[in-house]
């Protein structure tokens, strides 16, 4: 029968520092820096003083199914990195950092104060306060410079000297350096405060030794211990849900860590260094426009680049198992999944690394064209995904025009069909699948079955949250939409030199006085991209008022004929006697079908006619934003 791959058992907490010095146990290389304050190693060690739980610490064997690059603990000596440990420290490298540092290490402690300042601490108990019942133990714990000499007003006053051993003494100090090893402290203090008259000091300090020291002696911390039989996607769970130390780990730091045992530096590939910029700077700068600081893919994340990468492993893997006669359940899955990316070796990342970055690329170039520039107007980020993974795979074929429509087709059902917008790793893999197949002449993929948009739906698009509103404005100016003022069609270099954006027909101070709801007049029908000064233009007035200003000019811009000022509504779809007439509801109507018709273009797909869905409202929307 199956079995626990973990125990937890009980270790002295000397053994364990001591283990962190020989380098027996160390920390996977991904774990980030130790970075306690001093307020919090003070109160770690009050803790352990009064023989306080401090939490678990969690384990993991090496040599097993997990092989992680280690580092020793910081501050343990150089020959620590030339032993193999025996176990990686997963949960607790804070708080074991700064007890080892403080106790065993025996040199200052560099930290910072609560306010980050960079500080350098030697840590003391003071004696008679932590044997008061009545006082704060963290107030018994102090922080003393380098020099070990305490100072107020600015270091004109000393406040505690205890810069040699006869001074410790004195003062009744105790180094927590010597929490383990107090034999030769306690007969300097003893000969220090030797005489009868002193002998309820040295009594004292016996007290001390029993009630105190004598606690981090026999202390003792439950160790979560995972074996060597623990999966990789285990590991990733346990820094998910129970890594108290900061922010949970992700797949591709799991995956950098695996590869740094192989000698590769994934990292080094995504971030760069001095030296070259890596793949993430990269796709920063593809595409990116004058004045934007970053192109439309910067935002594709190190696990979506792997997760590319893991769909052409895992086909790869299919297809050979295809070949040895496996069939049905016995044919490994094609997914990007977080098990996936956990699983993929180094050997299948360095093989389509490359082909994937073009196809993102790619990916990039195929945006622009369907006039989506700036992150903000990406429908879906997790689109680009397999949208990258399918022109990697496709090559040049992707640029046959008849190959292309049936991609933007695909892109648009995903987009209006609102697929796209959680729980998508399922979705991409079919698409993944399916869409090149359905290229070189295989059956509709789902997605294009699948992606159907409901008539009514135009109506509830108000926000920018909807993926479907953001294709909406897209399509407009991919098929032509051109600006009213300047009658410029949205090219990448018009789009970011006029401040194109998104804007209403009817403006919303003319639709509230005249009784309109938000609901109703905030609605995608009523909006269309325009550049800024445009808008200006347009300001609150009627449509009546804006088109007859447009028509006969001012001192900024020249009069427009009618004529081609009728061009330039059309070329919105908009019916420009309507909007000369003011006729706010039969214009809404006139433009949704013009909408929809447009969104039926681009799909392939007939819109639906009956009620609409309660999750098409835009406030249910999950997207990239």
């Amino acid at each position: 029968m199956p079995g626990s791959t973990f125990q937890t058992n009980p270790y002295d907490l000397f053994k364990l520092l001591d283990d962190c010095h020989e380098g027996l146990l160390q920390l996977p290389d991904f774990q980030r820096s130790w970075v306690w304050d001093e307020e919090r190693i003070k109160s770690l060690i009050a803790s352990v003083s009064r023989a306080f739980p401090v939490g678990a610490l969690m384990t993991l064997d090496t040599g097993g199914n997990v092989n992680f690059k280690p580092r020793p603990v910081e501050g343990a000596p150089d020959q620590a990195k030339d032993k193999p440990p025996y176990s990686l420290l997963l949960d607790g490298q804070q708080r074991m950092t700064s007890l080892y540092q403080a106790t065993i290490r025996g040199k200052v402690i560099e930290t910072e104060t609560p306010k980050k300042k960079k500080v350098k601490r030697w840590f003391y108990i003071d004696i008679r306060k932590a044997l008061d019942n009545s006082e704060d133990r963290e107030e018994a714990i102090i922080g003393i410079p380098e020099d070990l000499i305490l100072k107020s007003d600015f270091g004109r006053k000393v406040v505690l000297d205890i810069s040699s051993s006869e001074k410790e003494f004195a003062n009744l100090m105790y180094p927590v350096s010597k929490v383990f090893d107090w034999d030769r402290w306690q007969d300097g203090f003893d000969k220090f405060w030797r005489g009868d008259e002193n002998e309820e000091i040295r009594e004292e300090f016996r007290n001390f030794k029993r009630t105190i020291l004598e606690n981090f002696k026999y202390y003792r911390l439950p160790v979560i211990a995972l074996d060597r039989s623990t999966s990789k996607e285990a590991v990733c769970v346990v820094f998910e849900k129970v890594n108290t130390g900061g922010k949970p780990l992700d797949a591709f730091e799991l995956v950098t860590a695996i590869y740094a045992a192989e000698g590769h530096e994934l990292r080094k590939d995504w971030y760069g260094d001095d030296q070259t910029n890596g793949r993430h700077r990269r796709f920063v700068e593809t595409l990116r426009s004058p004045g934007m600081d970053k192109g439309i893919i910067a935002n594709v994340s190190n696990t979506d680049f792997l997760q590319a990468i893991s769909l052409f492993h895992t086909r790869s893997l299919r297809l050979s198992a295809k070949n040895e006669g496996k069939r049905g359940k016995d044919l490994p899955a094609v997914t990007g999944n977080r098990h996936a990316l956990l699983s993929l070796p180094l050997q299948a990342y360095k093989k389509y690394e490359k082909n994937v970055e073009n196809g993102f690329v790619n990916a990039a170039q195929f945006l622009h064209r369907l006039h989506i520039f700036r992150i903000f107007d990406l429908p879906y980020q997790s689109q680009i995904i397999p949208l990258a993974a399918i022109l990697a795979d496709l090559g040049n074929a992707s640029e046959h025009d008849t190959n292309r429509a049936k991609l933007e087709q695909w892109y648009w059902c995903g987009v209006f069909g609102e697929l796209y917008g959680s729980a998508v790793d399922t979705r991409i893999a079919k698409d993944y699948m399916e869409v090149p197949a359905w290229i070189r002449g295989g059956p509709e993929p789902t997605t294009v079955s699948e992606g159907i948009l409901h008539a009514d739906r135009l109506k509830t698009m108000r926000m920018r949250l909807s993926a479907a509103y953001k294709g909406v404005n897209a399509l407009l100016m991919k098929v032509g939409a051109k600006d009213l003022r300047s009658g410029q069609e949205f090219k990448d270099t018009v789009f970011f030199g006029e401040n194109v954006d998104i804007h209403h027909i009817f403006p919303r101070k003319w639709c509230k006085e005249n009784g309109y709801e938000p609901a109703v007049y905030d609605s995608i029908i009523n909006k269309t991209p325009l550049s800024y000064r445009t808008n200006r233009i347009l300001s609150g007035a009627a449509p009546s008022e804006y088109l007859k200003k447009l028509e006969t000019g001012d001192n900024e811009t020249p009069p427009i004929r009618r004529e081609r000022l009728d061009a330039y509504l059309n070329s919105h779809l908009i019916d420009p006697e309507l909007l000369r007439a003011d006729d706010f509801e039969q214009f809404m109507a006139d433009r949704q079908k013009k909408l929809l018709h447009l969104i039926e273009r681009a799909t392939g797909k007939t819109v639906y006619q009956g009620d609409i869905p309660d999750e098409g409202e835009d406030v249910e929307e999950n997207n990239n934003e």
